[in-house]
């Protein structure tokens, strides 16, 4: 796996972080980026899964460790059992992107940008290790590296963009 650009973008429910995530890879793609993005699912249990009269499913619910479907120019991946963060990013990666987002993993290291809804959130949120940017801040973010409101997307979008140009945030 060569060296690729990678960017968590953190925040609570509901605070944006699946529509900039989507933003950013439309962003990318237009550019000519290749893009993966790993999103971990915050909401309780396992995710939507297919339906159980699949035959992938079947072969999920039987016990297989592995199941993987491939079809119409897609293909989709089960594991019956979840991995480590490390080899979530070994599995995104498998393409070779140039960048990947990361939706959530907060607690994971990496350069973060994060999306706060009030200032509950901040509280919470301030001590993460590599905030690069806060977006959702006012009088109580304290930093030069601070968007006042998601729907800024020209000021989000130049930032992105500014990052992926840095040197130095390439993980192999």
């Amino acid at each position: 796996m060569g060296a690729m650009k990678t960017l968590h973008v953190v925040g609570f429910k509901n605070s944006g972080k699946t529509t900039l995530v989507a933003r950013w890879v439309r962003l990318l793609k237009e550019r000519g980026f290749t893009v993966a993005v790993l999103k971990h699912h915050g909401h309780g249990g396992q995710p939507t899964m297919s339906d159980a009269s699949t035959d992938t499913m079947q072969f999920f619910d039987s016990g297989a460790d592995v199941s993987v479907v491939a079809g119409g120019g897609a293909v989709q991946l089960l594991v019956n059992e979840e991995p480590g963060f490390a080899e979530l990013k070994e599995m995104a990666a498998i393409r070779h992107p140039s960048i990947l987002l990361v939706e959530g993993y907060k607690e994971q290291q990496g350069d973060k940008v994060v999306l706060l809804r009030n200032a509950e959130d901040w509280e919470t949120l301030r001590n993460l290790s590599g905030i690069q940017l806060v977006v959702g801040c006012s009088e109580f973010v304290a930093s030069s590296r601070c968007i006042a409101s998601r729907t800024d997307v020209e000021q989000l979008d130049h930032w992105f963009l500014e990052w992926i140009e840095e040197v130095g945030n390439e993980t192999v």
